[in-house]
Parts: structure tokens; C-alpha cells; sequence
């Protein structure tokens, strides 16, 4: 699937850079949007174009999908964000999605929901044919990923963002580590030794223990890409995910504008975002905070709503579409 047209910038706002950076990022740490918070900080940066990454206004042509009026909704109005973020280690020239988050915010209930997506779900493409879902932006972008998502789950995605392997690292790292309750433990001899250079196929053994962890970038990495020995399978680092976002938000609070160019500068390459000045308003009015309790997370476990199969001698995710379909219909309006 091509994009249709060419890429198209946003209108720069009237308000000085800094100014409008400064206000949005104290609003967005306010409302504190669950685990997409830490993909909402750097939008601030992105919408201004800080960051050197193209916003691109992807298409909404799926069938059966109402799209919103002019691709995006009325400020207030609840919206639903892809989140990718893509093993851009260089192995392929178009890389993979190592996860795929659906996250739909609700400004006026302060409600946040999370839908996990695993990476092996084996489902049709927008682009042709069918694969395991993480092919989708490696054919076809972000538009094919999210036309991707929209087609098979039957609902609307009003903008996508996506960080790489080492901008996590370095956005977590930026926020001094992360903290978290381990229960779900990492032991995983055939981690990929991938991102510092060297043999792209090498592997090395990581250990992420249980009980209470401070992670920075790189451990925080491990954690949640690890995909081996895990007693979930796939289901468990989508969990882990899920937490290590709810962790960024958490430390998220103590940014202010002064760390709004250390955070330009650990993005650059490893950010990109539909996102622009106009969703960043729509939370402005609702700057208070989102208790956890308003937020919601789903992970599409076996038995219910998945089963393991294999397809052409590759071990998949198959969907039990009739469940999923439930899921979405009832969060995903």
C-alpha cells in the first residue's frame, strides 16, 4: 500500500516555540494519559518539527471504518493512537514492529485504554496477502499499519507513533531509569546482542529478576523485548510493554521545559508522528490528572481470544476474531 500524496507538514502555531512547549508539556505531564504519555511527551517536540521527522497525515480509507472528518477529531473528542515501536537494528531494510499498542484516550471521562497486539498475529494485509501483523509497517509504513490494524479489528486509528530500539533507550534513560515490581522475571540465554555495534546476529544472555528493579534504558530494553522463556509466551512481554509505559509516565512528572532539548536531541531518528499541534490542544482543556484507575489494559491471552498455530512452517498467533471483535467494539467506539 503507497501513501496517497505526498507527505504534508503541519501549520506551525503563532505561539513562540518555546512557549507553546512549555505550556503543552506541563498539560500533557498533567493529564498524564496512562502509558501513552510517553509518546505524548515527544509528540510536544514532533508537532513543532524540533525533531527532523516528517508528520505525516496518514489516509483513512479502510472499508467499513467511519473515518473522522479532515483525518482528525474535534479537540475533546476521544481518540485512538497506534503505538509502534520497531527493532531498527538494522537487520532489515524495512523493519519489523516489535510491538503494536492501541491506545484509546477519552479526555472528557479521563479514561486510557491499551490494547496489546501481539507481533505474531497472523491476519490479512492491507498491503496483499497475509502475514504475521509486524510485516505490515515493514511493507508499507505506518498508513499500511494502521490500515493494518483498522481493516482486521474494525475500528478507526486517528494517528500513529513510533520510537526505535534506541530511542526508548534514550528516552528512558533521559528520565533517570524506571521502576517496577517484577513478577514476571527475564531469563533469556538468546537475547539479541544487536544494538552497540558489532555482529547484528549475535545473542547474549540477560537476566531481569524478580522483586522491585530501577532499569535504565538498556536493561528496561531487555525487559520488555526479551520473547524467550517467558511462562506467557508473547502474551507476557506484551504485558511487560504495557508496564514499562505505565512506569515512563510515571516518571515523565518530573520533566519540565529546561529538558525539552536533551529530549529533542535523544529522539532525533528514533521518533516519528502523525501527531501535530492540533491533537496536543485537544488535551490542553483536560489538564488534570487520569487516575490508574481510569486505565484500562487488555492483553489478548490464549485461550480466550487467541490460539498458537502454524502457518507454512512459521509458529503464528492465530485470532479468534468473534472475541477480539467484542473487545474492540465495547473500548474502541
Amino acid at each position: 500500500m503507497e501513501d496517497r500524496g505526498p507527505a504534508r507538514r503541519r501549520r506551525a502555531s503563532r505561539l513562540h516555540p518555546v512557549r507553546l512547549l512549555s505550556l503543552t508539556l506541563f498539560c500533557l505531564l498533567l493529564s498524564g494519559t496512562g502509558g501513552a504519555a510517553a509518546y505524548f511527551l515527544p509528540v510536544v517536540v514532533a508537532g513543532v518539527g524540533q525533531t527532523g521527522q516528517t508528520v505525516v497525515v496518514p489516509p483513512s480509507n479502510s472499508p467499513g471504518v467511519k473515518a473522522s472528518p479532515n483525518g482528525s477529531t474535534a479537540p475533546g473528542a476521544p481518540f485512538t493512537v497506534l503505538l509502534l515501536g520497531s527493532d531498527d537494528d538494522g537487520k532489515n531494510k524495512s523493519p519489523l514492529t516489535q510491538s503494536m499498542i492501541l491506545v484509546r484516550v477519552e479526555p472528557a471521562t479521563k479514561h486510557v485504554t491499551m490494547l496489546s497486539i501481539p507481533r505474531d498475529l497472523w491476519v490479512p494485509l492491507s498491503t496483499g496477502g497475509s502475514a504475521k501483523i509486524d510485516a505490515a509497517y515493514a511493507y508499507g509504513g505506518p498508513a499500511a499499519a494502521m490500515a493494518t490494524v483498522e481493516r482486521n479489528f474494525h475500528l478507526h486509528v486517528d494517528e500513529y507513533a513510533w520510537v526505535g530500539l534506541k530511542g526508548l533507550i534514550k528516552l528512558i534513560d533521559l528520565l533517570g531509569g524506571v521502576d517496577l515490581l517484577i513478577t514476571n522475571p527475564v531469563l533469556d540465554d538468546a537475547y539479541p546482542d544487536d544494538i552497540n555495534g558489532g555482529f547484528l546476529y549475535g545473542y547474549k544472555t540477560v537476566a531481569v529478576l524478580p522483586g522491585a528493579q530501577h532499569l535504565d534504558g538498556s536493561r528496561a530494553l531487555q525487559y520488555v523485548r526479551s520473547r524467550h522463556n517467558d511462562i506467557n509466551g508473547d502474551f507476557g512481554r506484551s504485558a511487560r510493554q504495557q508496564q514499562v509505559l505505565l512506569a515512563i509516565k510515571a516518571k515523565a512528572s518530573t520533566l519540565n521545559a529546561a529538558d525539552l532539548p536533551d529530549i529533542v536531541d535523544a529522539l532525533k531518528g528514533n521518533f516519528k508522528t502523525s501527531m501535530g499541534l492540533d491533537r496536543v490542544r485537544s488535551l490542553l482543556g483536560v489538564a488534570t490528572a487520569f487516575d490508574l484507575a481510569n486505565i484500562k489494559q487488555v492483553v489478548l491471552y490464549v485461550p480466550l481470544y487467541t490460539s498458537y498455530g502454524q502457518i507454512s512452517g512459521q509458529s503464528v498467533i492465530l485470532p479468534h476474531w468473534s472475541q477480539i471483535l467484542a473487545v474492540t467494539k465495547a473500548n474502541f467506539p
